[in-house]
Protein backbone atom coordinates (compact mmCIF):
# COMPACT_ATOMS: atom_id res chain seq x y z
CA UNK A 1 0.00 0.00 0.00
CA UNK A 2 1.34 3.46 -0.92
CA UNK A 3 2.04 6.03 1.83
CA UNK A 4 -0.84 8.20 0.58
CA UNK A 5 -3.26 5.25 0.80
CA UNK A 6 -2.05 4.35 4.31
CA UNK A 7 -2.58 7.95 5.40
CA UNK A 8 -6.11 8.00 3.92
CA UNK A 9 -6.97 4.79 5.72
CA UNK A 10 -5.86 6.20 9.09
CA UNK A 11 -7.66 9.48 8.41
CA UNK A 12 -10.89 7.64 7.57
CA UNK A 13 -10.65 5.83 10.91
CA UNK A 14 -10.02 9.05 12.83
CA UNK A 15 -12.98 10.79 11.17
CA UNK A 16 -15.30 7.87 11.88
CA UNK A 17 -14.13 7.67 15.52
CA UNK A 18 -15.05 11.35 15.98
CA UNK A 19 -18.55 10.78 14.58
CA UNK A 20 -18.12 11.76 10.91
CA UNK A 21 -19.71 9.62 8.19
CA UNK A 22 -17.12 9.23 5.43
CA UNK A 23 -18.59 8.99 1.91
CA UNK A 24 -17.42 8.84 -1.69
CA UNK A 25 -18.83 11.50 -4.00
CA UNK A 26 -20.88 8.93 -5.94
CA UNK A 27 -22.60 7.89 -2.69
CA UNK A 28 -23.22 11.46 -1.50
CA UNK A 29 -26.03 11.73 1.06
CA UNK A 30 -25.75 14.86 3.20
CA UNK A 31 -28.85 13.95 5.15
CA UNK A 32 -27.36 10.67 6.31
CA UNK A 33 -26.07 12.11 9.60
CA UNK A 34 -25.10 15.43 11.18
CA UNK A 35 -21.46 15.31 10.08
CA UNK A 36 -20.42 14.06 6.63
CA UNK A 37 -16.90 13.93 5.17
CA UNK A 38 -16.88 13.53 1.38
CA UNK A 39 -13.72 12.21 -0.28
CA UNK A 40 -12.22 13.92 -3.35
CA UNK A 41 -14.85 16.63 -3.63
CA UNK A 42 -14.34 18.81 -6.76
CA UNK A 43 -13.75 22.51 -6.05
CA UNK A 44 -12.77 25.44 -8.26
CA UNK A 45 -9.11 24.99 -7.38
CA UNK A 46 -9.25 21.22 -7.78
CA UNK A 47 -10.50 18.26 -5.75
CA UNK A 48 -10.00 18.48 -1.98
CA UNK A 49 -9.15 15.32 -0.08
CA UNK A 50 -12.19 15.69 2.20
CA UNK A 51 -14.94 18.30 2.25
CA UNK A 52 -16.68 18.47 5.62
CA UNK A 53 -20.42 19.10 5.96
CA UNK A 54 -22.38 19.79 9.15
CA UNK A 55 -26.15 19.84 8.88
CA UNK A 56 -25.87 19.77 5.04
CA UNK A 57 -23.62 22.87 4.88
CA UNK A 58 -19.93 22.83 3.97
CA UNK A 59 -17.86 24.03 6.92
CA UNK A 60 -14.25 23.00 6.21
CA UNK A 61 -11.74 20.79 4.46
CA UNK A 62 -9.21 18.12 5.39
CA UNK A 63 -5.92 18.09 3.51
CA UNK A 64 -4.34 14.62 3.68
CA UNK A 65 -0.59 14.11 3.42
CA UNK A 66 1.68 11.07 3.72
CA UNK A 67 3.58 10.48 6.96
CA UNK A 68 6.67 12.62 7.21
CA UNK A 69 5.20 15.66 5.48
CA UNK A 70 5.86 18.99 7.23
CA UNK A 71 2.29 20.10 7.81
CA UNK A 72 3.19 23.68 8.69
CA UNK A 73 3.87 24.30 5.01
CA UNK A 74 0.49 23.01 3.82
CA UNK A 75 -1.69 25.81 5.24
CA UNK A 76 -1.57 27.93 2.06
CA UNK A 77 -2.81 25.04 -0.09
CA UNK A 78 -5.60 24.33 2.39
CA UNK A 79 -6.69 27.97 2.41
CA UNK A 80 -7.03 27.86 -1.40
CA UNK A 81 -9.58 25.07 -1.03
CA UNK A 82 -11.48 26.97 1.68
CA UNK A 83 -11.93 29.88 -0.71
CA UNK A 84 -12.95 27.96 -3.85
CA UNK A 85 -16.34 26.46 -3.00
CA UNK A 86 -18.70 26.27 -6.02
CA UNK A 87 -21.82 28.44 -5.86
CA UNK A 88 -24.12 25.44 -5.92
CA UNK A 89 -22.62 23.91 -2.77
CA UNK A 90 -24.43 25.02 0.44
CA UNK A 91 -21.90 26.44 2.85
CA UNK A 92 -21.69 28.23 6.17
CA UNK A 93 -19.51 31.11 5.02
CA UNK A 94 -16.69 31.93 2.59
CA UNK A 95 -13.96 31.16 3.06
CA UNK A 96 -14.99 28.07 4.99
CA UNK A 97 -14.02 28.49 8.67
CA UNK A 98 -12.33 25.18 9.52
CA UNK A 99 -9.15 23.67 8.12
CA UNK A 100 -7.39 20.42 9.01
CA UNK A 101 -4.06 19.16 7.73
CA UNK A 102 -3.19 15.61 8.71
CA UNK A 103 -1.07 12.55 8.03
CA UNK A 104 -3.29 10.36 10.18
CA UNK A 105 -0.61 10.50 12.86
CA UNK A 106 -0.08 14.24 13.16
CA UNK A 107 -2.94 16.71 12.76
CA UNK A 108 -3.14 20.50 12.65
CA UNK A 109 -6.32 22.55 12.99
CA UNK A 110 -7.18 26.15 12.21
CA UNK A 111 -10.32 28.18 12.88
CA UNK A 112 -10.33 31.15 10.52
CA UNK A 113 -12.81 32.98 12.77
CA UNK A 114 -10.13 33.37 15.46
CA UNK A 115 -8.42 36.76 15.59
CA UNK A 116 -5.03 36.37 13.91
CA UNK A 117 -5.91 32.71 13.31
CA UNK A 118 -3.09 30.20 13.11
CA UNK A 119 -2.86 26.42 13.02
CA UNK A 120 -2.43 24.45 16.22
CA UNK A 121 -1.64 20.81 16.76
CA UNK A 122 -4.55 18.61 17.85
CA UNK A 123 -4.76 14.95 18.81
CA UNK A 124 -7.69 14.11 16.50
CA UNK A 125 -10.74 15.62 14.78
CA UNK A 126 -13.45 17.53 16.60
CA UNK A 127 -16.92 16.03 16.72
CA UNK A 128 -19.62 17.38 14.33
CA UNK A 129 -21.76 18.33 17.35
CA UNK A 130 -18.92 20.51 18.63
CA UNK A 131 -18.51 22.20 15.26
CA UNK A 132 -22.24 22.89 15.18
CA UNK A 133 -22.09 24.39 18.68
CA UNK A 134 -19.14 26.60 17.72
CA UNK A 135 -20.97 27.86 14.63
CA UNK A 136 -23.93 28.88 16.77
CA UNK A 137 -21.73 31.18 18.87
CA UNK A 138 -21.18 34.81 17.89
CA UNK A 139 -17.49 34.69 18.85
CA UNK A 140 -14.88 31.99 19.26
CA UNK A 141 -13.25 31.30 22.62
CA UNK A 142 -10.02 32.97 21.47
CA UNK A 143 -11.95 36.02 20.29
CA UNK A 144 -13.58 36.27 23.72
CA UNK A 145 -10.19 35.95 25.40
CA UNK A 146 -8.70 38.65 23.21
CA UNK A 147 -11.57 40.97 23.96
CA UNK A 148 -10.71 42.99 27.03
CA UNK A 149 -11.85 41.18 30.15
CA UNK A 150 -13.69 43.20 32.79
CA UNK A 151 -11.38 44.81 35.37
CA UNK A 152 -10.24 42.45 38.09
CA UNK A 153 -11.83 43.17 41.46
CA UNK A 154 -8.72 43.22 43.65
CA UNK A 155 -10.43 43.12 47.04
CA UNK A 156 -9.30 40.12 49.14
CA UNK A 157 -6.46 39.40 46.68
CA UNK A 158 -2.79 39.67 47.56
CA UNK A 159 -0.55 41.62 45.22
CA UNK A 160 1.07 38.42 43.93
CA UNK A 161 -2.36 36.92 43.16
CA UNK A 162 -3.41 40.07 41.32
CA UNK A 163 -0.28 39.94 39.17
CA UNK A 164 -0.74 36.23 38.47
CA UNK A 165 -4.36 36.59 37.30
CA UNK A 166 -3.69 39.68 35.19
CA UNK A 167 -0.54 38.33 33.56
CA UNK A 168 -2.23 35.04 32.76
CA UNK A 169 -5.12 36.82 31.07
CA UNK A 170 -2.67 38.78 28.96
CA UNK A 171 -1.00 35.54 27.90
CA UNK A 172 -4.36 33.97 27.00
CA UNK A 173 -5.39 37.06 25.02
CA UNK A 174 -2.22 36.61 22.97
CA UNK A 175 -3.32 33.04 22.17
CA UNK A 176 -0.31 31.49 23.88
CA UNK A 177 -1.33 27.86 24.44
CA UNK A 178 0.66 27.28 27.62
CA UNK A 179 1.49 29.44 30.62
CA UNK A 180 3.31 28.79 33.90
CA UNK A 181 2.72 30.54 37.22
CA UNK A 182 5.47 30.24 39.83
CA UNK A 183 4.35 31.23 43.32
CA UNK A 184 5.84 30.21 46.66
CA UNK A 185 4.01 27.70 48.81
CA UNK A 186 1.50 29.50 51.01
CA UNK A 187 1.20 32.50 48.70
CA UNK A 188 -2.30 31.54 47.53
CA UNK A 189 -1.80 29.80 44.17
CA UNK A 190 -5.03 27.85 44.43
CA UNK A 191 -7.08 30.90 45.37
CA UNK A 192 -5.65 32.75 42.38
CA UNK A 193 -6.48 29.75 40.18
CA UNK A 194 -10.08 29.68 41.43
CA UNK A 195 -10.34 33.40 40.67
CA UNK A 196 -9.10 32.69 37.15
CA UNK A 197 -11.59 29.83 36.73
CA UNK A 198 -14.46 32.10 37.74
CA UNK A 199 -13.45 34.80 35.26
CA UNK A 200 -12.85 32.34 32.41
CA UNK A 201 -16.26 30.73 32.88
CA UNK A 202 -18.25 33.92 33.41
CA UNK A 203 -16.53 36.32 31.01
CA UNK A 204 -14.81 34.09 28.43
CA UNK A 205 -17.55 31.48 28.22
CA UNK A 206 -15.30 28.52 29.06
CA UNK A 207 -17.24 25.30 28.61
CA UNK A 208 -15.34 23.22 31.16
CA UNK A 209 -12.05 23.43 33.09
CA UNK A 210 -9.92 20.49 34.19
CA UNK A 211 -8.06 20.98 37.48
CA UNK A 212 -5.29 18.39 37.96
CA UNK A 213 -3.82 17.72 41.40
CA UNK A 214 -0.95 15.52 42.57
CA UNK A 215 -3.03 13.22 44.76
CA UNK A 216 -6.59 12.77 45.97
CA UNK A 217 -6.35 14.56 49.33
CA UNK A 218 -5.20 17.68 47.47
CA UNK A 219 -8.26 17.27 45.29
CA UNK A 220 -10.46 17.43 48.37
CA UNK A 221 -8.63 20.55 49.55
CA UNK A 222 -9.08 22.15 46.13
CA UNK A 223 -12.80 21.38 46.20
CA UNK A 224 -13.04 23.21 49.54
CA UNK A 225 -11.35 26.22 47.97
CA UNK A 226 -14.05 26.33 45.30
CA UNK A 227 -16.81 25.78 47.88
CA UNK A 228 -15.55 28.61 50.09
CA UNK A 229 -14.79 31.05 47.29
CA UNK A 230 -17.08 34.09 47.37
CA UNK A 231 -17.44 35.62 43.92
CA UNK A 232 -16.40 39.29 44.19
CA UNK A 233 -19.07 40.72 41.87
CA UNK A 234 -21.99 38.44 42.72
CA UNK A 235 -21.47 37.69 46.39
CA UNK A 236 -22.53 34.07 46.07
CA UNK A 237 -20.18 31.13 46.45
CA UNK A 238 -18.60 29.61 43.35
CA UNK A 239 -20.39 26.29 43.83
CA UNK A 240 -23.75 28.06 44.09
CA UNK A 241 -23.24 29.33 40.54
CA UNK A 242 -21.33 26.51 38.85
CA UNK A 243 -21.04 22.77 39.37
CA UNK A 244 -17.64 21.54 40.56
CA UNK A 245 -16.90 17.81 40.44
CA UNK A 246 -14.14 16.23 42.52
CA UNK A 247 -13.90 12.96 40.66
CA UNK A 248 -14.14 9.81 42.76
CA UNK A 249 -15.32 7.66 39.84
CA UNK A 250 -14.52 7.47 36.14
CA UNK A 251 -17.82 9.10 35.16
CA UNK A 252 -17.60 12.70 34.02
CA UNK A 253 -20.52 14.87 35.12
CA UNK A 254 -21.81 16.47 31.89
CA UNK A 255 -23.03 19.61 33.68
CA UNK A 256 -19.84 20.25 35.66
CA UNK A 257 -17.92 23.42 34.88
CA UNK A 258 -14.82 22.39 36.81
CA UNK A 259 -13.53 18.82 37.14
CA UNK A 260 -10.90 18.07 39.79
CA UNK A 261 -8.90 14.86 39.46
CA UNK A 262 -5.45 13.30 39.32
CA UNK A 263 -3.59 12.57 36.11
CA UNK A 264 -3.66 8.87 37.05
CA UNK A 265 -7.46 8.75 37.05
CA UNK A 266 -7.67 10.83 33.88
CA UNK A 267 -5.40 8.33 32.12
CA UNK A 268 -7.60 5.49 33.32
CA UNK A 269 -10.66 7.25 31.90
CA UNK A 270 -9.03 7.82 28.52
CA UNK A 271 -8.11 4.12 28.42
CA UNK A 272 -11.81 3.34 28.71
CA UNK A 273 -11.63 1.77 32.18
CA UNK A 274 -14.91 1.93 34.10
CA UNK A 275 -13.27 1.92 37.54
CA UNK A 276 -10.03 3.10 39.11
CA UNK A 277 -8.54 2.12 42.46
CA UNK A 278 -8.74 5.19 44.71
CA UNK A 279 -5.69 4.05 46.68
CA UNK A 280 -3.56 4.66 43.59
CA UNK A 281 -4.45 8.36 43.87
CA UNK A 282 -3.16 8.59 47.44
CA UNK A 283 0.43 8.15 46.34
CA UNK A 284 2.19 11.29 45.20
CA UNK A 285 4.05 11.38 41.91
CA UNK A 286 6.94 12.79 43.94
CA UNK A 287 7.35 9.36 45.55
CA UNK A 288 7.85 7.59 42.23
CA UNK A 289 11.33 6.32 41.41
CA UNK A 290 13.12 7.62 38.29
CA UNK A 291 12.65 4.26 36.55
CA UNK A 292 8.88 4.63 36.91
CA UNK A 293 8.73 7.92 35.04
CA UNK A 294 10.90 7.13 32.03
CA UNK A 295 8.40 5.59 29.61
CA UNK A 296 5.59 7.89 28.53
CA UNK A 297 1.95 6.87 28.84
CA UNK A 298 0.27 6.55 25.46
CA UNK A 299 -3.43 7.07 24.78
CA UNK A 300 -5.81 6.49 21.88
CA UNK A 301 -8.80 8.57 20.87
CA UNK A 302 -11.80 8.01 23.14
CA UNK A 303 -15.10 9.16 21.61
CA UNK A 304 -16.75 9.39 25.05
CA UNK A 305 -14.11 11.96 26.11
CA UNK A 306 -13.42 13.91 22.90
CA UNK A 307 -10.47 16.25 22.57
CA UNK A 308 -12.71 19.30 23.05
CA UNK A 309 -14.01 18.17 26.47
CA UNK A 310 -11.99 20.87 28.28
CA UNK A 311 -11.16 24.40 27.21
CA UNK A 312 -8.54 24.87 29.94
CA UNK A 313 -6.33 22.54 31.97
CA UNK A 314 -4.77 23.70 35.25
CA UNK A 315 -2.02 21.54 36.74
CA UNK A 316 -1.42 22.36 40.40
CA UNK A 317 1.93 21.49 42.01
CA UNK A 318 2.27 18.40 39.86
CA UNK A 319 5.59 16.61 39.66
CA UNK A 320 7.64 17.38 36.55
CA UNK A 321 7.00 13.78 35.39
CA UNK A 322 3.53 14.94 34.39
CA UNK A 323 5.18 16.75 31.49
CA UNK A 324 6.94 13.68 30.01
CA UNK A 325 5.52 10.50 31.57
CA UNK A 326 1.98 11.84 31.21
CA UNK A 327 2.63 14.30 28.40
CA UNK A 328 0.35 12.63 25.85
CA UNK A 329 -2.50 12.64 28.37
CA UNK A 330 -2.22 16.42 28.68
CA UNK A 331 -1.78 16.97 24.95
CA UNK A 332 -4.79 14.79 24.15
CA UNK A 333 -7.09 17.74 24.78
CA UNK A 334 -7.47 20.79 22.55
CA UNK A 335 -7.07 23.10 25.54
CA UNK A 336 -4.96 25.86 27.01
CA UNK A 337 -2.63 24.45 29.68
CA UNK A 338 -1.84 26.48 32.81
CA UNK A 339 0.76 25.27 35.30
CA UNK A 340 1.02 26.22 38.99
CA UNK A 341 4.24 25.49 40.84
CA UNK A 342 6.60 26.75 43.52
CA UNK A 343 9.75 25.17 42.09
CA UNK A 344 9.76 24.76 38.29
CA UNK A 345 12.41 22.54 36.74
CA UNK A 346 14.01 23.12 33.35
CA UNK A 347 11.78 20.39 31.91
CA UNK A 348 8.70 22.12 33.27
CA UNK A 349 9.74 25.48 31.83
CA UNK A 350 10.41 23.80 28.50
CA UNK A 351 6.97 22.19 28.43
CA UNK A 352 5.39 25.61 28.94
CA UNK A 353 7.49 27.14 26.15
CA UNK A 354 9.31 29.25 28.77
CA UNK A 355 6.13 31.33 29.12
CA UNK A 356 6.54 32.17 32.80
CA UNK A 357 3.79 34.72 33.40
CA UNK A 358 4.40 35.04 37.14
CA UNK A 359 7.57 34.44 39.13
CA UNK A 360 7.51 34.55 42.90
CA UNK A 361 10.05 32.17 44.34
CA UNK A 362 10.96 33.78 47.67
CA UNK A 363 8.55 34.76 50.44
CA UNK A 364 9.66 38.38 50.72
CA UNK A 365 7.68 41.58 50.35
CA UNK A 366 7.39 44.71 52.47
CA UNK A 367 3.89 43.66 53.58
CA UNK A 368 4.89 39.98 53.95
CA UNK A 369 2.10 39.05 51.50
CA UNK A 370 3.95 35.97 50.36
CA UNK A 371 4.45 34.27 53.73
CA UNK A 372 2.33 31.25 54.61
CA UNK A 373 -0.80 32.15 56.50
CA UNK A 374 0.54 30.98 59.86
CA UNK A 375 3.49 33.38 59.61
CA UNK A 376 1.27 36.32 58.70
CA UNK A 377 -0.42 35.98 62.08
CA UNK A 378 2.79 36.51 64.07
CA UNK A 379 3.77 39.83 65.70
CA UNK A 380 6.41 41.78 63.85
CA UNK A 381 9.25 41.88 66.35
CA UNK A 382 12.29 42.68 64.20
CA UNK A 383 14.68 39.98 65.38
CA UNK A 384 12.07 37.23 65.49
CA UNK A 385 10.76 38.10 62.06
CA UNK A 386 14.28 38.21 60.66
CA UNK A 387 14.95 34.70 61.98
CA UNK A 388 11.66 33.44 60.55
CA UNK A 389 12.49 34.85 57.13
CA UNK A 390 15.91 33.24 57.19
CA UNK A 391 14.38 29.88 58.03
CA UNK A 392 11.83 30.19 55.27
CA UNK A 393 14.56 31.28 52.85
CA UNK A 394 16.63 28.23 53.83
CA UNK A 395 13.63 25.95 53.23
CA UNK A 396 12.92 27.37 49.79
CA UNK A 397 16.59 27.18 48.85
CA UNK A 398 16.60 23.46 49.64
CA UNK A 399 13.46 22.94 47.56
CA UNK A 400 14.97 24.84 44.66
CA UNK A 401 18.19 22.80 44.78
CA UNK A 402 16.40 19.45 44.91
CA UNK A 403 12.59 19.68 44.96
CA UNK A 404 11.91 15.90 45.26
CA UNK A 405 14.05 15.83 48.42
CA UNK A 406 12.18 18.58 50.22
CA UNK A 407 8.40 18.51 49.99
CA UNK A 408 6.58 20.21 52.87
CA UNK A 409 2.83 20.54 52.41
CA UNK A 410 3.11 23.13 53.88
CA UNK A 411 5.78 22.67 56.58
CA UNK A 412 5.09 18.96 57.07
CA UNK A 413 7.03 16.31 55.20
CA UNK A 414 4.89 13.53 53.77
CA UNK A 415 5.75 10.01 54.92
CA UNK A 416 8.53 8.56 52.83
CA UNK A 417 10.79 5.54 52.93
CA UNK A 418 13.61 7.62 51.49
CA UNK A 419 16.37 8.83 53.80
CA UNK A 420 16.59 11.98 51.69
CA UNK A 421 13.20 13.37 52.69
CA UNK A 422 14.69 15.50 55.52
CA UNK A 423 12.15 14.51 58.24
CA UNK A 424 14.45 15.74 61.03
CA UNK A 425 15.19 19.05 59.33
CA UNK A 426 11.54 19.77 58.58
CA UNK A 427 10.56 18.90 62.15
CA UNK A 428 13.22 21.27 63.49
CA UNK A 429 11.87 24.07 61.31
CA UNK A 430 8.34 23.49 62.60
CA UNK A 431 9.54 23.40 66.21
CA UNK A 432 11.60 26.60 65.87
CA UNK A 433 8.71 28.48 64.25
CA UNK A 434 6.37 27.25 66.97
CA UNK A 435 8.75 28.50 69.68
CA UNK A 436 9.08 31.87 67.96
CA UNK A 437 5.32 32.23 67.60
CA UNK A 438 4.83 31.59 71.31
CA UNK A 439 7.55 33.99 72.38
Amino acid sequence: MKPEQEARQRIDELLKAAGWHVQDLKDLNLGDTLGVAVREYPLRSGPTDYLLFVDRNAIGVVEAKPVGTTLSGVAEQTFAYLSSIPDNVPHYQLPLPFAYETTGIETYFRDLRDPGSRSRRVFAFHKPETIQEWLSQKETLRARLQRKMPPLIEEHLRSCQIDAVKNLEISLSENRPRALIQMATGSGKTYAAVTTCYRLIKFAGAKRILFLVDRSNLGRQTLKEFQQYLTPDDGRKFTELYNVQNMTSNALDPVSKVCITTIQRLYSMLKGESEFDEELEERSLFDMSPSQVMKSKEVDYNATIPIETFDFIITDECHCSIYHLWRQVLEYFDAFIIGLTATPSKQTLGFFNNNLVMELSLPFNKNFDFLPHMLQQQHHDYHQLKLMLRLVHFYYTLRRLNPPMMRLDPWVTRPSNSLTSFPILSSCIVIIIAVISCA
